[in-house]
């Protein structure tokens, strides 16, 4: 790292006569992660934070200075009114330099968060259930695309799994298993869920896949709840239809609060995080919503994004340094 990098880091009130002279009333927590990081990245950035209003007061790495993945926290000051509109400036400024921003109130971190909710497919694991299933069918393109459409918000998500699931029709419950169990996991699921449980923070999936996948989810990384759909098979074939209620953005969103009344906590001690545009009212309703390598219109839709980290990266969202990880698992 070159002296100007540092200093912009651990010196970051340098522009400040760029501010706009908003009032500072609340603290927040800005966190960056990037592989590599260069001068014009940062400053970039607090180019950004000054033309909204934000002073960086101070910062810290949350990685080691070698390490693949960089991490850096600073703490904010600045009008809370203007915090959509940074958010949408950090979300553009996200997209052009290829970096991972979000921004949290202060003292919203890894002892305020009490349970967190994942989608399951291409969030926690790196497949689309469905999908796979219809190649088995060799009706893979055709289920695809509507999956597609479906996650991007283009198409009704009931309608377009009622289509998806008619296309099953005909395939051996034999062929269930073995689909499952080919499906890696995202990488640093398995980290995140280790450190996660250490922490007391349970654990559920809300997902409109299906119950065989999400059972073997909940026996691999421990999961406390699980919430999907029921496949329905009739004398060990898939009949083409799905046990109702289907699972959809609003019934995801349902569950949430459901969990929320069983542990007796708040909706913001809630993260939630998912890809496509049926989990929006889950992650809008969450203390922290993530959109996990998500569409745009989910990333848009979104307060928090994580477009290029692995899915441990949350770790850092919520302040731990990668000591403090290390140590929990």
């Amino acid at each position: 790292m070159s002296r100007k990098q540092r200093n912009l880091i651990e010196n970051p009130t340098l522009d400040n006569e760029q501010l706009s002279g908003e009032p500072e009333t609340e603290q927040f927590v800005l966190t960056l992660l990037r592989d590599t990081l260069s001068e014009e990245t940062l400053a970039a950035l607090h180019q950004v934070l000054a033309q909204h209003g934000f002073r960086v007061q101070r910062s810290r790495s949350l990685t080691p200075i070698n390490s693949e993945c960089k991490c850096f926290e600073f703490v904010i000051a600045g009008a809370p009114t203007s915090l959509d509109s940074l958010r949408t400036a950090l979300l553009e400024l996200s997209h052009s330099s290829g970096m991972d921003l979000a921004v949290r109130a202060q003292g919203r971190d890894y002892r305020y968060f009490k349970l967190a909710v994942f989608d399951m497919d291409s969030t926690l694991i790196d497949a689309e259930v469905i999908d796979e299933l219809a190649k088995e069918m060799g009706v893979g393109e055709q289920v695809a695309s509507l999956t597609a459409a479906a996650t991007r918000g283009e198409m009704d998500f009931q309608q377009s799994f009622r289509k998806r699931v008619a296309l099953l029709k005909g395939l051996s419950e034999k062929q269930l298993k073995p689909v499952a169990e080919r499906i890696p996991l995202m990488n640093g699921a398995e980290r995140l869920f280790r450190v996660l449980k250490r922490l007391g923070i349970r654990t559920a999936v809300c997902s409109g896949g299906f119950t065989f996948m999400a059972e073997r989810l909940q026996q691999k990384l421990g999961l406390d709840y699980v919430h999907a759909n029921e496949l329905e098979v009739k004398e060990g074939v898939v009949t083409g239809e799905v046990l109702l209620p289907i699972l959809d953005g609003s019934r995801k969103a349902e569950l949430v609060k459901q969990l929320v009344a069983r542990e007796r906590i708040g909706l913001d001690q809630v993260i939630a995080v998912g890809d496509g545009a049926n989990d929006l009212p889950m992650i809008n309703l969450a203390g922290m919503g993530i959109a996990f390598h998500a569409k745009p219109v989910v990333r848009a839709g979104a307060r928090y994004s994580l477009s290029y980290a692995s899915l441990d990266a949350l770790l850092y969202l919520i302040g731990l340094h990668e000591e403090e990880i290390r140590a929990l698992q």
